[in-house]
C-alpha cells in the first residue's frame, strides 16, 4: 500500500488494507462465478482481399466471410467453423467458390506468463475438382507470451492441391500491441515450406493496425509474399504487395 498521511494510525491502515483486499477478492470471485461455462460467438467480415499466408485467395478481389465459435471455459476446449468466398480453386483449374474451415483444439496456460493453443484444422473446398484435392488437414501448436506469439502448422495431407506435399509446414511469428487508445499494431512474418514443391515455398510479411469501434472492428494492413509462383489467369501475382481493408463484427 502506498504511504499514508501521518495522522493515519497503523491500526487504521491495517483495517483499510484488509477491507480492500476482501473487497477485491470478493469481486474476483464474483467475476469468476459469473463467467459462463460455455461461450458461443459469431463473426462476419467483409475484406477487400482475402489473403491467406500472404497469398490472395480471392484473385485480389473482395471476399465475404463468417463463422461461429464454441468454447468450454473450464477445460479450455473449443471448436468452430468459418467460411469465405474464394476464387483460387477455379484459377488452379478446378471449380468451387467457397472455403469452409472446421477446427477444434484446447487453450490454456503453461505458466502465468505463457499460454498455449493446440488443435487441428480442416480446410474443405466443396466440389473443388482438383487432383490432388485442395482439401487439407493441419495440426497446429502456438505459444504466446504477452504481445508475442509463435505458431507452427503441419499438414497431414497434401497441402492445398500441391502433389506429394504431405508433411508441409508453416512457421509464423506475430506481435500485437495497443499503441494508443485501442489502436492495435500488428506485425507478422511467416514461412511456408511446401514439401517436394520448392518452387511454391515462400515467406510472407504483414504490417497492420486495427481498432474496435464497437459497431465493428476495422483493420488495415500491408501484405506481401516473396513468391512468383502464384498468379491469376490474367498473369497478376497474388503475392504482390497490397493494402487490405477488413471490416468485421463479433457478437
Amino acid at each position: 500500500m502506498k504511504s499514508l498521511t501521518k495522522n493515519l494510525t497503523l491500526a487504521a491502515a491495517l483495517t483499510l488494507a484488509f477491507a480492500s483486499f476482501g473487497a477485491v477478492s470478493a469481486h474476483a470471485e464474483e467475476a469468476a462465478a459469473a463467467k459462463p461455462d460455455n461461450d458461443v460467438s459469431y463473426n462476419v467480415a467483409l475484406t477487400s482481399d482475402y489473403r491467406f499466408r500472404g497469398i490472395s485467395q480471392s484473385r485480389l478481389n473482395p471476399a465475404l466471410q463468417g463463422g461461429a465459435d464454441y468454447t468450454h471455459n473450464p477445460s479450455g476446449f473449443y471448436a468452430g467453423t468459418w467460411l469465405s468466398t474464394i476464387k483460387w480453386t477455379k484459377d488452379a483449374g478446378g471449380d468451387g467458390d467457397i472455403e469452409w474451415d472446421i477446427y477444434g483444439g484446447k487453450r490454456g496456460e503453461i505458466s502465468k506468463d505463457i499460454a498455449y493453443d493446440v488443435g487441428g484444422l480442416y480446410y474443405f473446398y466443396p466440389s473443388n475438382g482438383l487432383h490432388p484435392s485442395a482439401n487439407t488437414f493441419e495440426l497446429y501448436g502456438q505459444l504466446s507470451a504477452g504481445p508475442f506469439s509463435v505458431k507452427y502448422s503441419h499438414s497431414t495431407t497434401n497441402l492445398f492441391a500441391a502433389p506429394d506435399s504431405k508433411n508441409s509446414g508453416y512457421l509464423e511469428a506475430a506481435f500485437t500491441y495497443d499503441v494508443y487508445d485501442g489502436y492495435n499494431l500488428g506485425l507478422h512474418v511467416g514461412h511456408q515450406n511446401v514439401k517436394n514443391n520448392g518452387a511454391f515455398s515462400y515467406s510472407d510479411y504483414k504490417v497492420g493496425v486495427s481498432k474496435d469501434f464497437g459497431f465493428a472492428t476495422v483493420a488495415l494492413a500491408a501484405v506481401y509474399a516473396d513468391s512468383n509462383a502464384y498468379v491469376t489467369p490474367a498473369g497478376k501475382s497474388t503475392a504482390k504487395t497490397g493494402a487490405v481493408l477488413t471490416i468485421s463484427k463479433t457478437f
